[in-house]
């Protein structure tokens, strides 16, 4: 059987397992073999502000997808999120012995965990250092320098780094909760796994991971990686917002932004009144809709500003043949899309985490709230960048498998092996320890 892989999506509002396997029928497919979740608790805004607390739905979700799968999970890929995680551009050079040889696998190798080397911003680490064009000779520009001859290899590299003591608390967090993390992913870039097709990456598209608390933000082009950013707003904003102006209750909000966000103003021929039930024997409140769906355009009006403008600051927007994908728990209110469209001026769709689930899959996984799950689990065995699979095929396959999730043995306490060996979750890191 094709290897165990076990995602752990910690959000804001929601605590997520996923638990699949590479397809048998399809080598490009997740087979889900269980899922499990919990509402979070004790993290704000992405980040673990009560360890004890977010333990205990960590442990809840992971049994909830151990009792569904009839696995045992040991180890798991885990995002991180936050307005910490920043992306920043720096570049790297190695100078090769002799331009007889051909550049190899080991040489990009090298000059990529030179990147993993540099002195990031006190307080942070770096979790993620991809490359974009490399440079030989400082002449020849190729997106694939393997083969060819040359002495000086150089290349610009997408750093992204987050706060060491986040990274720290996730560990902490999840060891409590009985698994350790081997691969820790940026929320967007695991979200991009599940939901854009390689055509979109190629002719350059921007996915909007939108969270109840935070979006990210990811842009293809070419089928690398050039840009990421976080903008601290999320879909509890819209939330907070009706609360507020209408004075009700945050559950009575929250329903009253599904039931009337699909709604534009331009749409309402009639002004019609929704009543609220009152708190302890009060009156019920009545709530014009024409104001609540006011309410509800002009602060997606304001984050598709923000969104806007960090496109724009990418230096990308003229390149995004393929638009924006919007995904993530938010991005489920309808206006979203249709208003972000109208703001960046560019074609955007929703974004659904099935293209890569094996026919059959559950109708619960087909939701973009699940897109940073899945597409934790498909980095088990896909790539964010096309030139990885190629420099896996040119590697000699000399890991050895130390860890495992495994099907469960009744009555046993036999301790299984584990799969993976410890990897830096992209391009050619996979080979970095051992």
């Amino acid at each position: 059987m094709s290897e165990i892989i076990a995602s752990l999506d910690i959000g804001t509002s929601k605590v997520c397992v996923v638990i699949g396997t590479q397809s048998q029928y399809d080598p490009n497919k997740l087979e889900v073999l269980g899922i499990g979740s919990a509402a979070a608790d004790g993290i704000v805004r992405g980040m673990i502000v009560n360890i004890d607390k977010a333990a205990i739905a960590v442990k809840q979700a992971l049994e909830a997808a151990e009792e569904d799968s009839g696995i045992n999970i040991n180890i798991v890929h885990v995002n991180i999120s936050g307005k910490h995680v920043t992306g920043s551009c720096h570049h790297g050079s190695i100078t090769r012995d002799t331009i007889e040889e051909e550049i190899t696998v080991e040489d990009i190798k090298k000059l990529t965990n030179d990147m993993y080397r540099i002195v990031p911003p006190l307080g942070t680490e770096i979790v993620h250092a991809m490359p974009q064009e490399y440079t030989i000779d400082y002449e020849i520009i190729t997106q694939d320098p393997v083969g060819m001859s040359g002495v000086k290899l150089e290349a610009n590299f997408h750093i992204i780094t987050a706060k060491t003591h986040a990274i720290q608390n996730i560990h902490k967090c999840i060891k409590k909760a009985g698994v350790e993390a081997e691969i820790v992913m940026a929320s967007a870039l695991a979200a991009s796994l599940a939901i854009l097709s390689d055509e979109e990456k190629e002719a350059g598209v921007c996915l909007i991971d939108f969270g109840s608390s935070m979006i990210n933000i990811v842009i293809f082009f070419d089928a690398i990686i050039r840009y990421t950013a976080t903008i601290p707003l999320g879909g509890h904003l819209i939330t907070s917002d009706i609360k507020q102006s209408c004075m009700v209750t945050e559950r009575q909000a929250e329903l009253l932004k599904v039931k009337f966000g699909s709604i534009g103003s331009n749409t309402l021929t009639t002004q019609s009144v929704v009543a609220i039930p009152g708190l302890r024997n009060r009156r019920p409140k009545e709530i014009i809709t024409t104001n609540l769906v006011k309410i509800i355009e002009a602060r997606v009006d304001e984050i598709g500003t923000f969104i806007h403008e960090e496109i724009l600051h990418s230096g990308f927007y003229d390149k995004l043949v393929a638009g924006i994908v919007v995904t993530g728990g938010s991005a489920n209110l309808p206006a979203i899309p249709a208003i972000l469209q109208q703001v960046t001026g560019l074609d955007t769709r929703l974004g659904f985490p099935d293209e890569y689930l094996e026919e059959g899959s559950s109708k619960q996984l087909r939701d973009p709230s699940y897109a940073t799950a899945i597409g934790l689990t498909l980095a088990g065995f896909k790539a964010l960048d096309y030139r990885e699979a190629y420099y896996r095929a040119a590697k000699s396959a000399d890991l050895n498998s130390t860890k495992k999730n495994v099907k469960k043995a009744k009555k046993s306490n036999f301790s299984f092996a584990r799969i993976l060996t410890k990897t830096k979750a992209f391009l050619v890191d996979d080979y970095d320890e051992n």
